[in-house]
């Protein structure tokens, strides 16, 4: 059975939604009851995520995301709600009732991932440690890694064998299914479904989330194999494109930013040499997912990747990416050596520092990037120049910043500055003319603007719907006037939406057991994206001192709104049809 909706309600109260968010978002305080801070969910770098402290909810007003503290940890943390529910209790320190049977299937299913994860994890590890390991250990001292730093980050070995994992797993008790579900075994389409390990003549580096469960791996070959890295495929626990590596150890330094390179050993041997603080994305180019989550352990965001053609792409790929979430973002330019493994090797960690300290703001390396990609000596080539240069100008929002680097453009083009702040004026002017018609044209259509954005949650009565978001609203914020709805016979078959009758349930039976119809205790029998349509509708202002006026009116409408849908039954057309014969022969 589910946990008891009351030990839910108590977990609520016992939380401030603000003190928990802000372990996740910088916040500051707006006005009253409300905080601000950049939005955890989308990128944006004007802050329009609100914190309600009153009515402990939040609600982004860019993306649209809301909800209440369980809602909060079910998103950012992409956790199923009875997890949630664990990670609150954890914190608030009370136990989630055992006899309620509070992991469900579902999360029972990602416990036992996480458990066989880790014991797979123990094995790759006693494997390193083993003679059938040497060839990984090997590599690691080639490398230059020690053994402490390797059992710090869990480092391990899967020899060239193809059932060694799935043998052992077994014996502990996991099943095939299970192995494969958690993404370390495969099947085979010959062998008539026989499973094999997907690891295998690899050093293998075990991905672990902030929270310290194993949620996947990474294998680095040993040899000239291909794919040089293989990360698990996504399942219960794992995404990639919403990981990083090393950020379990990354999140607790002490450095006040984080460095991101491009692979494994680069992290682990930036550690080594003392910069505690590196992470990297899993085999993929960074992700937005990715730079929000560093947003919320640091300001600061410097840019290490590899110095080849490639690594340099990537390096403009990730800065608008890193910039979006509000964090300054600077990049490491480690001259001829390839990679930051390679530089520690050469010139040492002080070195590295000094690069650190010498690392370019991300608007100069724009430029520098775009200026060695031109051929300056050339009318076209500066006017190419000119061009890009002046787009990424526009874009700052600092008229001082574009001032002083356009300065620096017009030097490099042999211009003058104010022919290129005429250029950027020109590009911030159709920005902002973009930006207004794109506004312009969400508020001229009204009633697309009142329906929800998923296209299988728009109503069919806009009309009704938005008498029954009153009817909503006026009962959250006075839970007396069921009375009305009482009185009038009105329930919850009346509502023709799915979604507002449920909520209207769920208020309805909060409300005849005694129980609270706050915001916030409302949003947790709701999913995320339920709470954050829920949060919308509550957020709309209600004329409180005519309540019971309100809430007569509002029945009303939805009524009038039926009547107008409703086919009149054929035998009573009939009538009314002969009666109109009789009075045209009368009248005759």
């Amino acid at each position: 059975m589910p946990v008891p909706r009351s030990f839910i309600d108590d977990l609520i109260a016992r939380l401030d939604i603000a003190d928990v968010v802000s372990g996740y978002v910088r916040l500051t305080k707006r006005s009253g009851s409300n905080m601000l801070g950049l939005c955890p969910f989308h990128s944006e770098k004007t802050p329009s995520f609100n914190v309600n402290s009153e009515k402990q909810f939040y609600h982004c007003f860019g993306c649209g995301k809301g909800g209440g503290v369980i809602n909060f940890i079910m998103e950012i943390e992409n956790l199923p709600f009875l997890d949630a529910v664990e990670v609150l209790a954890k914190r608030a320190g009370v136990a989630v009732p055992e006899s309620s049977g509070a992991i469900d299937e579902l999360a029972g299913k990602r416990q036992r991932m996480l458990q066989l994860n880790r014991d797979a994890a123990i094995h790759f590890h006693d494997m390193l440690k083993s003679p059938i390991g040497q060839a990984a250990e090997d590599y690691l001292s080639r490398r230059g890694i020690s053994r402490v730093v390797a059992t710090k980050f869990g480092i391990g070995a899967a020899p060239d064998s193809w059932t060694l994992l799935l043998d052992a797993m077994t014996q502990k008790g996991y099943s095939r299914q299970e192995l494969l579900e958690a993404g370390l075994v495969r099947t085979s389409k010959k062998d008539s479904g026989g499973s094999y390990d997907l690891f295998r003549n690899r050093v293998m580096f075990p991905v672990i989330d902030v929270r310290g469960g194993v949620i996947g791996f990474s294998g680095r070959v040993l040899g000239d194999g291909e794919p040089k890295y293989l990360n698990s495929p996504d399942t219960l626990v794992f995404n990639k494109s919403r990981n990083l590596f090393a950020l379990n150890l990354a999140k607790k330094s002490k450095a006040g930013m984080i460095i991101l390179v491009e692979g494994n050993i680069d992290v682990v041997a930036m550690h080594q040499a003392g910069f505690d603080c590196t992470v990297a994305a899993l085999g993929t180019a960074l992700t937005a997912e990715q730079a929000r989550l560093m947003s919320r352990y640091t300001e600061k965001s410097v840019i290490a990747f590899d110095s080849d053609t490639a690594g340099k792409k990537a390096v403009l790929r990730a800065i608008p990416l890193l910039e979006k979430t509000g964090m300054s973002v600077k990049v490491v330019d480690m001259g001829a050596s390839k990679d930051p493994d390679e530089f520690l090797k050469q010139r040492g960690a002080d070195a590295f520092k000094i690069l650190l300290e010498r690392s370019e703001n991300h608007i100069s390396y724009r430029l520098l990037a775009i200026e060695s990609g031109v051929d300056l000596s050339t009318d076209e080539g500066r006017l190419s120049y000119i061009s890009s240069a002046s787009t990424i100008l526009s874009e700052l929002e600092s008229k001082a910043e574009r001032e002083i680097y356009g300065t620096k453009v017009a030097k490099a083009a042999g211009v003058s500055p104010e022919s290129i702040q005429a250029e950027v004026s020109k590009k911030v002017e159709s920005r902002v003319s973009r930006q207004k018609k794109n506004f312009e044209r969400k508020v001229t259509r009204p009633a697309d603007s009142r329906q929800p954005s998923e296209r299988a949650q728009r109503e069919s009565n806009i009309i009704s719907a938005i008498a029954e978001e009153g009817v909503v609203r006026c009962l959250v914020r006075d839970p007396t006037l069921m009375k009305i709805a009482d009185e009038l016979e009105f329930t919850q078959s009346e509502f023709t939406s799915g979604f507002l009758a449920r909520v209207f349930e769920v208020i309805a039976g909060r409300i005849s057991q005694s129980r609270d119809t706050r915001e916030a205790f409302i949003m947790s029998e709701f999913d995320t994206t339920e709470a954050s349509r829920l949060t919308v509708i509550l957020e709309k202002p209600e004329d409180l001192p005519n309540s019971e006026k309100s809430m007569r009116e509002y029945i009303g409408k939805i009524r009038a709104e039926k009547l107008k849908s409703v086919t009149p039954d054929q035998d009573i057309l009939l009538e009314i049809m002969k009666k109109k014969f009789r009075e045209m022969e009368d009248g005759n």
